[in-house]
């Protein structure tokens, strides 16, 4: 659209601007120039979700069963009890502390980004009605005609219509580096793309433009930008989704045991009143009413640890996603590079030099003693408009703030570090004429007096691409001599301008010339309009390219991300050579891996002939990327390991971070800019750059780094995942004392024992004792192997599993539940009540008509009397419950370690650790507790009543730990899980004898399990167990088993891999047979090795038999050991062929099966003993091949047969 028709559309002049009237309407009508904010959730709503939500939900059920329990025995008794109605009061209390706690905690982090919501600059310069007027930007409207100059920020879409050297930045908004030359002429069809188009929120680095603005607020580019990012789902995080998974579990506890024992307390006899107690002490007991405000807590802990570190988090949650990153999509410009023009190499005495782009300058250093250098080095000061800005002279150079664009920036900081001050070289060359860089010329000349006085000639400079400069040179400078420009030096220029353009860096030539005094002496007058002065057969000097270099820590942070199972993949908009040449800067593209370009170039072969399989790393371009299938683009992802996009847009990358979450990834975003927004959103985490960043960017995020240092992404994932780990060593430990809660409830109903422990103390326990001890965990200290280990499956690796329910409910809470028994008998028997009469005294215990139940000694007691030492049986319960909990807190510190190993120094723990035993002693031993929670004095002695089981729990984990250690596999804890691989040994053999023998070696430890024989004949018997041995059962627990058979000559003869749940035969078959065809030689040793697997099931086999074997491996080691007690005897033979093998080989001891593939498929092979006999038919072959395509090929599965009888 031609200016002209610009200003038809908007009613305005390119002079005059629109009338006030005019912007008054075009104001009202599209509103103020503003990105709309995000849809944010509802104060109230967010304070109901904590009030209401996950356990909270399960108490106020408690409470309202309490309130309901106290009505009706207010109703039906003269003087009702107040247990019910203060337990309901405490409970309603608990739920709104907690939940305001919650609340508040989450408002709090949700305000750390009210210092980035200045969307837009805050004045605009505009014309109207002939005058200009600064005025809020908000209030720009369409049609209006706005200057810029260098510095401002652009207040709106503009169409340019005229401009002097006006320069934009868009690495925000499209990711290019370099600024962008605004012009008024259209030079593309896209708009992201054309020169006549300044967008919203971009940055003038230099000149001035003058545009009519078209699209304000919502309608710019970046306004759409900002609403494709608020329209995107970005759904749960991990740790919101295993927080649920556990909110789920626990309730589903609480509600199947609550009402299974209401129910068995109505069938019992119990009156319904009494089974409602019941319910509401079964739920109180099972939900952990401190858990979700420890777990806040954690959280914030860890996000204020981390705001130190320079992660400021905006999302509690994203602490822990950080942690289970497994992929990070990370923007180029100003994230992995400094967001810096920076020399990177020079060229010239026709060598190439490297220059040092480190940002401390603590790089190699380049030879500065030539004078081709020195002539050089004039060149790029002398023609540079750059200047520094004023007051930075005590900042280092590279600190330094500079008028100018990108390029001559990085040319003056270069000259400025390796021959000193370029004012001073200016000084002394004075400018005299200068023609600025266009985009038809493609260089810039300036002409300058000479320092020396006697010298009257006048110097030209000029820079420019390399290949106009060389066209205007007829001679080069060599070791500061001129030389003929002759076919050699060309090849050479060509050569190097091809090597330093294939790095990705944009390159420079310079030149110069002394001006013959005789044509133009000193005074004569340069006319850069109509040129008046020579600009050719100038003097080549050389070279120099420049390049956004890398941060310095970023090849580390690279490095550490790969050894943590984390996969980087670049996602820029760059140019691919340039995307590149930073990939294999920083690591993301390891030394010597070949994209399929390299290796095309390699063989001297076209592209289109590589298999892109064969190519470890590949750099794929945006129109690439927009053709790709879903499949293809599936592929990609999954093929590759080293992976760069280069080109591509807001859209695509949204793509990119979809392809990596169908992968399963759990997928990091990284990026500073407008265009990253999106994905920013739609990642599992997004991490924005603080600095440079744009507000959409961190508004759109849920981590800034306020460094804009990739390597701090290291720094949260190891956060991330030490929070996890500390998560999931908190509720271990909190969930622990719910066993001991929740059994002297079973015992009350069941056994009909006096009540051991009250609801009251519970919350005692629960919100008391357990908080501290709970968030002290929080700040224990990474175990060794945090950053070594691969990123959590978040379909295996819950924050709770079953493994910690087994080990916090079926171990660890099981004893501190005997530990609490031990001293509530220990007390009743002090008191005359012997265990044996305990059994079933509940009715006539809570009657308050009864007051002479006789003990075990003939005392009589009254009811009053009774409940006192009920209640001291309460506060010793609890107390038991705080000693135990010292040792289980102590073991919580780590999931594998020993505590020796880890210290302890935490001294948080340590201060917990005194903390709920003052808090338990202030509750046994303070004034009043008697009638407010129902607790009384111990005796001493009482205490100690559970410390020999805590000091049980803490050596039992230990021992555990130690096998886990031993095991890192870590999910089984049989003996023979130990071992990843079982080996058969030759150890002798006997040319004479049809066996030898081997010994099975376990992790080469030298543990003789039992004797095999392989006998060496037309078929190998692979292993023959005795019926006693102890090995064969735990083959089962394997997940796979390898079985491969090699010669002398370390050549594999057949390689075979049995599914244990699937093909259990084989772990009941004492002569599994394999055939070999060929024949192997009857001279051949043969050595076989049998490898288990217990990581992960071969890719071949469907996920739903994973979930198969779970199920059925307790089944069918029940069978096993059933099967394994009579010993098999069987021989195989085939009906068919069965008189022909005898006479062939009469004197075999095994015979030979059939040679061809037809023979094999075409008839039953039959298991014959004395008792029975098996028909397997080929339809199980086939069966078993289509399940494993890819491992066991038709040709093996024939040769292949597993018998038992």
């Amino acid at each position: 659209m031609s200016v002209e028709e610009v200003c038809r559309k908007y009613s305005t002049d390119i002079v005059q601007g629109l009338t006030n009237a005019k912007a008054a309407e075009y104001l009202a009508r599209d509103g103020p120039n503003a990105l709309t904010p995000p849809p944010t959730t509802p104060e109230w709503v967010k304070f109901c979700r904590q009030l209401f939500g996950g356990f909270s939900i399960l108490l106020w059920i408690g409470a309202i069963l309490c309130f309901l329990a106290y009505a009706i025995q207010a109703a039906t008794e003269d003087e009702p009890a107040g247990d019910n109605l203060y337990l309901g009061i405490v409970l309603s209390a608990v739920v709104i502390i907690t939940g305001c706690f919650s609340y508040f905690q989450e408002a709090k982090s949700s305000k750390i980004m009210e210092s980035f919501k200045n969307m837009v600059p805050q004045q605009a310069l505009v014309i109207r009605e002939g005058e200009k007027m600064q005025i809020n930007a908000e209030q720009v409207v369409a049609g209006d005609l706005v200057e810029v100059k260098g510095g401002d920020r652009i207040p709106a879409d503009l169409r340019i219509i005229s401009s002097h050297g006006c320069k934009v930045d868009n690495s925000s908004l499209t990711g290019e580096s370099e600024p962008q030359t605004r012009s008024p002429d259209c030079t593309h069809d896209n708009p992201l793309e054309t020169r006549n188009i300044a967008f919203f929120s971009t940055n003038c680095v230099e000149g001035t433009a003058r545009g009519i603005v078209v699209c304000t607020g919502d309608r710019t580019v970046m306004g759409r930008i900002a609403t494709l990012t608020s329209g995107l789902e970005t759904g749960k995080t991990p740790i919101a989704k295993e927080i649920e998974h556990f909110i789920h579990i626990i309730t589903g506890v609480a509600v199947f045991l609550g009402v299974t024992f209401f129910i068995l307390s109505l069938i019992l006899g119990y009156s319904w009143l009494e089974a409602v107690i019941f319910l509401i002490g079964i739920i109180v007991a099972n939900v952990p009413e401190g858990l979700l405000a420890t777990v806040t807590v954690c959280l914030t802990l860890t996000a204020k640890r981390m705001a130190r570190k320079n992660c400021l988090v905006k999302n509690l949650e994203a602490v822990e996603t950080l942690g289970s990153t497994s992929t990070i999509c990370s923007d180029k410009t100003g994230t992995l590079t400094q967001n810096r023009m920076t020399v990177a190499h020079m060229w010239f005495d026709n060598q190439i030099h490297e220059a040092d782009t480190t940002e401390d300058q603590s790089g190699s250093s380049f030879d500065k003693s030539s004078t081709t250098w020195v002539s050089l080095a004039r060149i790029a000061a002398l023609c540079n408009r750059a200047v520094f800005k004023a007051g930075q002279e005590s900042l280092p150079i590279l600190k330094r703030d500079v008028a100018g664009d990108a390029s001559e920036s990085a040319l003056l900081k270069c000259i400025e570090l390796s021959c000193g001050s370029v004012k001073a070289v200016r000084d002394k060359n004075k400018k005299v004429a200068e023609i600025p860089f266009n985009s038809t010329n493609k260089y810039q000349l300036s002409i300058h007096e000479t320092e020396d006085e006697n010298d009257n000639r006048y110097l030209l400079v000029m820079k420019g691409a390399p290949e106009r400069i060389l066209d205007r040179c007829t001679t080069i400078m060599l070791q500061g001599k001129e030389q003929p420009m002759d076919d050699e030096m060309k090849e050479a220029f060509q050569n190097a301008y091809l090597e330093l353009g294939g790095l990705g860096e944009r390159v420079l030539g310079f030149c110069h010339l002394f001006l013959p005094e005789d044509k133009y002496p000193k005074g004569f007058a340069f006319d850069t309009d109509d040129v008046n002065f020579q600009t050719d057969n100038l003097c080549f000097v050389g070279l120099m390219s420049m390049i956004d270099p890398p941060r310095a820590a970023v090849p580390d942070a690279v490095g550490k991300c790969r050894s943590a199972g984390i996969k980087v993949i670049m996602v820029t908009g760059d140019h691919p050579i340039t995307a590149k040449a930073i990939a294999k800067g920083v690591g993301i593209i390891s030394e010597g891996n070949e994209t399929v370009e390299d290796i095309a170039a390699r063989l001297n072969i076209p592209v289109s002939q590589v298999n892109p399989r064969d190519a470890k790393a590949c750099v794929i371009h945006g129109t690439d990327l927009k053709d790709l299938t879903q499949e293809q683009m599936d592929d990609i992802l999954r093929n590759h390991t080293e992976i760069v996009f280069a080109r591509t847009s807001p859209q695509q990358k949204l793509i990119i971070v979809e392809g990596c979450q169908r992968q399963g990834a759990i997928v990091a975003v990284t990026g500073d800019g407008v265009n990253d927004s999106p994905a920013l959103k739609k990642a599992d985490i997004g991490v924005a750059m603080g600095i440079s960043g744009s507000d959409v960017s961190k508004q759109a995020a849920d981590m800034i780094l306020l460094d804009d240092n990739f390597a701090s992404i290291v720094t949260g994932v190891e956060e991330g995942r030490l929070i996890f780990d500390n998560l999931k060593k908190s509720i271990a430990y909190t969930l622990t004392s719910n066993i001991p809660e929740i059994t002297p409830f079973l015992f009350f109903i069941l056994v009909n024992i006096p009540l051991p422990l009250g609801t009251i103390t519970i919350l005692c326990i629960d919100l008391g004792t357990d908080m501290v001890p709970a968030i002290s965990l929080a700040y224990e200290a990474a175990e060794s192997d945090i950053m070594k280990r691969q990123p959590r499956n978040p379909l295996r690796d819950k924050l709770v599993n079953e493994r910690l329910i087994s080990i916090a409910y079926g171990q660890i809470g099981m004893i501190q539940a005997l530990g609490g028994f031990f001293a509530y008998f220990v007390i009743m028997a002090e008191n005359g009540f012997l265990p044996s009469l305990l059994v079933g005294i509940r009715l006539n215990w809570d009657d308050r008509s009864n007051n002479d139940l006789e003990d075990s000694y003939g005392q009589q007691w009254t009811y009053e009397q009774r409940k006192i030492v009920e209640f001291t049986c309460h506060t010793a319960f609890f107390v038991s419950i705080v000693v135990v909990q010292w040792a289980d807190v102590i073991i919580c510190k780590t999931r594998r370690n020993s505590v020796f190993q880890q210290g302890m120094k935490n001294k948080i723990l340590i201060f917990g650790l005194f903390e709920e035993t003052a808090l338990a002693a202030f509750l046994s031993y303070c004034p009043g507790m008697d009638v407010a929670l129902r607790m009384y004095p111990l005796k001493p002695s009482w205490w100690f009543c559970a410390f020999p089981y805590s000091f049980l729990i803490f050596v039992y984990d230990e021992i555990r730990k130690l096998i886990l250690r031993r095991n890192p596999g870590g999910e089984r804890t049989h003996i023979c899980a130990l071992c990843r691989t079982v080996y058969l040994y030759r150890l002798q053999t006997n040319k004479n004898s049809s066996s030898f023998y081997s010994y099975l070696y376990f992790n080469n430890d030298s543990v003789i399990i039992g004797l095999f024989s392989i006998r060496r004949c037309t078929c190998a018997t692979l292993f023959s167990l005795p019926p006693q041995s102890k090995i064969w059962p735990f083959f089962f627990f394997c997940q796979n088993i390898v079985i491969e058979v090699y010669n002398n000559e370390s050549t594999v003869f057949t390689s075979i891999t049995i599914y244990p749940p699937l093909l259990f035969y084989v772990l009941l078959n004492y002569q599994s047979i394999i055939y070999f065809s060929p024949r192997p030689s009857l001279n051949s040793s043969l050595s076989i090795s049998l490898s288990l697997s217990l990581s992960s099931y071969p890719p071949s086999i469907p996920p739903l038999l994973s979930t198969y074997s779970n199920c059925t491996r307790k089944l069918c080691l029940l069978l096993l050991f059933l099967l394994l007690l009579s010993p098999p005897s069987a021989t195989l033979s085939s009906s068919s062929h069965k008189e022909t093998r005898k006479k062939k080989n009469p004197n075999a001891k095994t015979t030979r099966g059939p040679t061809t593939e037809e023979e094999r498929m075409g008839e039953g092979w039959v298991c014959k003993s004395s008792q029975s006999s098996l028909s397997l038919c080929p339809l199980f072959f086939f069966s078993i091949q289509s399940l494993y395509s890819t491992s066991l090929p038709v040709t093996l599965l024939c040769q292949c047969l597993l018998l038992h009888c």
